[in-house]
C-alpha cells in the first residue's frame, strides 16, 4: 500500500504547509485514537522537542485524541527516546513525538511509538492513513478522552539513563562539555552526567523555541569542538534537537562520528563477552568500520539508510547493536530505540573500564576518506533513473575501480539528494563527488 503521508520516520514538513498544519494534526490525533483506542487502551503519551510550534501541535493532537475517546498523558519537552521509554513503562497504547529531529525550527513533524517503544508497524500506519480519509466524528461528551500532565517524566527518564551506566563506576574526575542543541535534552543530559559524577559544562541548553539546531548540536559540531579546547575538557558530547543522535569530540577537538562510536561500543562489548551477534550499519557506514570489525571476527551487515531499517536487520538477526554514521545508535540490550544519551554512556563505560581516552579506544580503526555532499531540491525530482545520472555513476565507478564505493540517494526526511563517495585516495574521492554533484545539478536545473 502506497503511503500518502507517512515517510520513513513519521510525518514531517514545513510548519503551516500541508500536512504540518493544525487542522491536519488534529485529524491525525483523531485517526490515531480511532485506530489505537480500542481493546481497553490506557492512554496515549505526547512529548515534544523545544520548537515553538510544538505548543500548537500538542494542543491539536490532544483535541483529536480526546474527540476519539482516548486519554492523554502530556510529557512536555522530552527526548524522543525518552518518550519511547515512558510509553513502555506507563503501559500506554502509543507514544507520539512532536519533533523534526535535526531540522531547523520552522520544520516540525509527528512520529509514533508502539506500546513496546518501537516504531509503529506498517499495517498500523496504513490503518491511520485510511482513517484520515473518513469524516471526523466526535464522541459524545461522556465518552471524550481526558488529559493529564505527567509531572515526573523528566526524573523518570534521567534515572533510566543513569541505570545504563555501571552502578559501581563513576565519571568523577572527567570534565565534559555537553551540547544539547537547544533541544529536548537541555534539561535531561546535564543532570544525567552531573549525577554520575562528571564536571559538566553545558552549551545549547537555553532553548527559546527558535534556536533549536541553530549552528549548534550534532549537525553543527564546530561550537562544541571549540568549547572542548577552550575549557580543556576531557571530551565533548553533542546531541541533535530530539536527542536520538549523538556525536563526540576528543580532548583535541577531533570529531568522533557514529561509525567510530559504534566501533568503541562493539569492541568493549566483545571484550566483556556481551556482544550479541554482530553489528548492523547502513549503506553510508565507512568501510573502515567494516574492515576493523572483520579483523576482530565481528559480523557486519549493511541496511538501507534509516534507523527503522537498521532496527529491522537487528531484529531479523537477533543482534543488539547497530547504527548510522550520523550518530543514530541503537543498543537493544539497553533500550528499544536509538538514544543519544544511552549510546554516549556506553562509550563512557568503555572509557572507565579501560582507562583509555577516546583516541586510544579508536586505535584499531582507520576511516577511509569519505565525502558526503547534499544537493537541495526546490521540488521533488526523480533523479535516480535519469540517463545522465546513470551515465555519471558508471563513469565514476570506473574511475574508482576497486578502491572505493559510491552511494547516491534521495533523503527520506529532507528535500535533498545525498552524494557519498568513499575510497582510499582522498583527492580522487573529492573529484568524483564533485563530478556527481554537477550531474545532479544539471538534472535538477533541466526539471525546474
Amino acid at each position: 500500500m502506497t503511503r500518502k503521508h507517512f515517510g520513513t520516520d513519521g510525518i514531517r514538513g514545513k510548519v503551516g504547509e500541508g500536512p504540518i498544519t493544525p487542522e491536519f494534526v488534529l485529524k491525525l490525533g483523531w485517526a490515531t485514537g480511532k485506530v489505537l483506542g480500542g481493546g481497553g487502551c490506557g492512554k496515549v503519551l505526547i512529548g515534544k522537542d523545544t520548537r515553538i510550534s510544538g505548543y500548537m501541535f500538542e494542543s491539536a493532537l490532544q483535541a483529536g485524541l480526546s474527540a476519539a475517546g482516548v486519554d492523554i498523558g502530556l510529557l512536555g519537552p522530552m527526548p524522543t527516546p525518552g518518550i519511547a521509554y515512558l510509553t513502555r513503562t506507563f503501559h500506554a497504547c502509543a507514544g507520539i513525538v512532536i519533533s523534526a529531529s535535526h531540522n531547523p525550527y520552522d520544520d516540525n513533524g509527528i512520529k509514533f511509538f508502539s506500546a513496546n517503544g518501537t516504531k509503529l508497524p506498517d499495517d498500523v500506519e496504513h490503518a491511520i492513513e485510511a482513517e484520515l480519509d473518513k469524516p471526523l466524528i466526535c464522541n459524545a461528551s461522556a465518552d471524550l478522552g481526558k488529559a493529564t500532565r505527567i509531572e515526573d517524566a523528566a526524573g523518570r527518564y534521567i534515572e533510566f539513563c543513569k541505570s545504563s551506566f555501571p552502578s559501581y563506576k563513576s565519571l568523577r574526575g572527567m570534565k565534559i562539555v555537553l551540547d544539547c542543541a537547544n533541544g529536548a535534552t537541555y534539561h535531561i543530559a546535564p543532570s544525567v552526567f552531573t549525577e554520575l559524577g562528571a564536571e559538566v559544562v553545558a552549551i545549547g541548553d537555553q532553548p527559546d523555541g527558535l534556536n533549536i539546531n541553530a549552528d549548534i548540536g550534532s549537525t553543527h559540531p564546530a561550537t562544541l569542538q571549540a568549547t572542548v579546547k577552550a575549557e580543556k575538557a576531557d571530551f565533548g558530547i553533542a546531541f541533535d534537537g530530539d536527542g536520538d543522535r549523538v556525536l563526540m569530540v576528543d580532548n583535541l577537538g577531533n570529531l568522533i562520528d557514529g561509525d567510530e562510536l559504534l566501533y568503541i561500543i562493539a569492541m568493549h562489548s566483545q571484550q566483556r563477552d556481551r556482544l550479541n551477534g554482530g553489528v548492523v550499519g547502513t549503506l553510508m557506514t565507512n568501510l573502515g568500520l567494516e574492515h576493523a570489525l572483520q579483523r576482530e571476527n565481528i559480523p557486519f551487515l549493511r541496511a538501507n539508510v534509516g534507523d527503522r531499517y537498521v532496527m529491522e536487520q537487528l531484529l531479523a538477526n537477533d543482534w543488539s547493536l547497530g547504527g548510522e554514521n550520523s550518530g543514530h545508535i541503537i543498543c537493544l540490550n539497553r533500550t528499544s530505540t536509538g538514544d543519544g544519551i544511552i549510546a554516549a554512556l556506553q562509550v563512557l563505560t568503555a572509557m572507565v573500564y579501560s582507562g583509555k581516552t577516546l583516541s586510544e579506544l579508536l586505535s584499531g580503526m582507520t576511516k577511509y576518506p569519505q565525502t558526503l555532499l547534499n544537493v537541495r531540491m526546490e521540488k521533488r525530482v526523480d533523479v535516480m533513473d535519469h540517463p545522465l545520472i546513470k551515465s555519471a555513476m558508471t563513469a565514476a565507478e570506473a574511475e574508482l575501480a576497486d578502491t572505493g564505493r559510491i552511494l547516491l540517494r534521495a533523503s527520506g526526511t529532507e528535500p535533498l539528494i545525498r552524494v557519498m563517495v568513499e575510497g582510499q585516495d582522498a583527492r580522487l574521492v573529492d573529484s568524483v563527488a564533485a563530478q556527481l554533484v554537477d550531474s545532479v545539478n544539471q538534472v535538477l536545473s533541466s526539471a525546474n
